[in-house]
């Protein structure tokens, strides 16, 4: 019997296979653990992070918010972030979570900030 953990990183397995980045468009991976969520813009080309963000940066912590809202300035932060490097389109790697809740608003972050997947 597998627990939960192992199918969660089966399904990561099986997307990684499907879903690649690169320089121009890389892959926008979103890890949601219960407290905190993350967000990275990852190059799978050459196998670098271009980019992150968290709610445990600064100026997102200092915030006494829900973490759906939380989620959804992640997204805004890594969106300014991908501008700043002049990237626009990105892959949208949700980590095996169903598209709700927490993930989605990271999404929607990210679509309002100003990329485009």
């Amino acid at each position: 019997m597998t627990t939960k953990l192992e199918r969660r990183q089966k399904i990561r397995y099986n997307i990684r296979k499907k879903i690649a980045g690169t320089a121009q468009k890389p892959r926008l991976s979103v890890f949601r653990s219960n407290v905190d969520i993350y967000a990275q813009l990852i190059d799978d080309d050459n196998g670098v992070t271009i980019a992150a963000s968290s709610s445990r940066e600064k100026d997102i912590a200092a915030q006494k918010v829900p973490k759906v809202t939380k989620s959804k300035l992640v997204g805004e932060a890594i969106a300014r972030k991908a501008k700043d490097l002049g990237i626009t389109t990105v892959v949208f790697d949700r980590g095996g979570n169903l598209y709700h809740g927490r993930v989605k608003n990271v999404a929607e972050g990210a679509r309002e900030g100003g990329l485009q997947f």
